[in-house]
């Protein structure tokens, strides 16, 4: 009987197994027949774009695609293809191609994704991807016609190369050579007030919607609804997709083939500023955990300038960026109000050093939060206890947000709020960076977000006070996030240093 049940078994994990190996292969044909209907619909929608139209889809891309590729797209297959490789477009999300199209005006190739026109400017405001700057500078090459473009050239002669320019091109030469970014648009405002000064409304509505971006705080997309009425367009399938989206709007993606990078610059000897005793416990600590985190951990220690400007090279450039979900950039210095220190006194603002990490400059980590943690005093040096140190040398009356890109997905983690000292403990390391470790490895575990455990360590720090009672200190975070950052639950505990 036993012999009868056993081989009973056997046959019925054969059987299984059997299944399970049809299954595959119907579920591997099943993937490559939508694969395939996918570039067939991507083929015909190619057929119908024209040369300007290709041209146009290039420049939208610019920050989305390497400059290096961008140069040898010569159709839209092409393009197609490196927005696939880089998962921007896919056979269950194509929308970013529908936000293309529809802002080159093609909305009639939006069946081919089965989407329409009032559906994509529904979804615009949780699934766009193009920047207020991109969408500008398009929406100004539209309005210039061939008269504007000759003045625009012969106003700009010193400043762009003697070759046939199109109004996209130059646009594109212009940005490419820093005349013009999303924070100085004073070039174009100076240049259209003189060739076409009605274009001039499209540039102000873009300085009072991103001065507004920068003083409101980003909307929870979780307590968002429709409009009533507005269930009337979608279909089952749609509101299941809409849903979909929002759901991937409300968490950054945490699911690549690995975490990312912790870059930490430890500056403890200096050649014309005082030593920092107790960094050395900060820089292990922030190793541990983001290590814990998954992310690949890279010490350094006393970075002078040049060594900080290859560092930066390295990791604008690093290809595993391509494969990451997230970057995090550390460093532990003196400092004065938005800049710190290198190891040999060269004062390097902060803003210059996140700018290295933007879309345009770093495509692997576009759409990806970039996390800036800095253990530096952002104000003067004063008297302070016997084992309590400042990292302060100077201060500069400035607003916390001049540091950071106005482009999304950047955080700045300060550990004092503008003009104040930070303290760091000689033995035991820093109040913050120690905060923000056993925070770190507290709040994780319970998927709390990356703005809530900053919150916790805020309110950790302020209560903290050297050994007389008179100083005290307050971190401040600085952010432009679009989505919620939560880390996934390490399997291994950790044991903090």
């Amino acid at each position: 009987m036993k012999s009868m049940d056993r081989r009973g078994l056997v046959e019925l994990r054969a059987e299984d197994m059997m299944a399970t190996s049809q299954d595959q292969s119907l579920g591997s044909s099943s993937d490559e027949n939508c694969q395939l209907r996918f570039r067939e619909k991507l083929l015909a929608i190619d057929l119908e774009l024209k040369f300007q139209d290709v041209e146009s889809l290039k420049f939208l891309c610019i920050g989305f695609i390497p400059q290096n590729k961008m140069e040898k797209c010569r159709s839209a297959l092409h393009l197609f293809d490196y927005l696939m490789t880089g998962e921007m477009i896919s056979v269950k999300d194509p929308f970013f191609l529908a936000e293309l199209l529809y802002t080159i005006k093609q909305n009639y190739l939006l069946r081919h994704l089965g989407y329409t026109k009032k559906q994509v400017e529904c979804l615009l405001p949780i699934r766009g991807k193009l920047s207020p700057f991109r969408k500008l500078l398009y929406e100004l090459s539209e309005g210039i016609d061939e008269e504007n473009l000759k003045d625009i050239i012969f106003l700009l002669a010193d400043k762009i190369p003697k070759v046939s320019m199109s109004p996209l091109s130059l646009l594109a030469y212009l940005e490419k050579n820093t005349e013009i970014d999303e924070d100085n648009v004073i070039l174009l405002e100076k240049v259209f007030k003189k060739v076409a000064p009605f274009l001039l409304r499209k540039i102000e509505n873009y300085k009072r919607e991103k001065a507004a971006q920068e003083v409101t705080p980003p909307v929870d997309k979780e307590t968002e609804s429709l409009p009533q009425g507005q269930e009337e367009i979608f279909t089952p399938s749609d509101i299941k997709q809409f849903h979909g989206a929002l759901t991937e709007t409300i968490m950054y993606r945490m699911d690549r083939k690995h975490r990312g990078h912790c870059i930490i610059i430890n500056n403890h000897s200096f050649t014309s500023l005082k030593d920092r005793p107790g960094t050395h416990r900060d820089a292990e600590c922030l190793k541990l955990v983001f290590e814990w985190l998954g992310f690949t951990a890279h010490k350094y220690d006393d970075v002078t300038k040049g060594v900080m400007d290859k560092i930066l090279q390295e990791y604008k450039s690093h290809p595993g960026h391509a494969d990451g979900d997230c970057f995090v950039f550390c460093i532990l210095t003196h400092g004065e109000f938005g800049a710190v220190y290198s190891s040999d006194g060269v004062l390097i603002p902060i803003r210059s050093i996140m700018r290295h990490f933007t879309a345009q400059q770093c495509p692997g980590l576009a759409h990806k939060p970039k996390l800036f943690f800095i253990q530096a005093c952002q104000g003067p040096e004063v008297q302070t206890s016997v084992l309590t140190e400042a990292d302060a040398q100077n201060s500069k009356h400035l607003s916390l947000m001049d540091s950071v890109p106005t482009e999304a997905d950047f955080l700045l983690g300060l550990a004092t709020v503008p003009g104040y000292m930070s303290f760091r403990h000689i033995r035991d390391g820093s109040w913050y960076i120690q905060s923000l470790c056993n925070h770190l490895k507290k709040l994780v575990p319970r998927q709390e977000d990356i703005l809530s455990i900053l919150t916790a360590v805020n309110n950790d720090v302020s209560q903290q006070v050297n050994s007389d009672g008179t100083l005290r200190q307050m971190p401040q975070p600085a952010f432009t996030l679009r989505r919620k950052l939560v880390f996934p639950v390490p399997q291994n505990a950790l044991l903090l240093l």
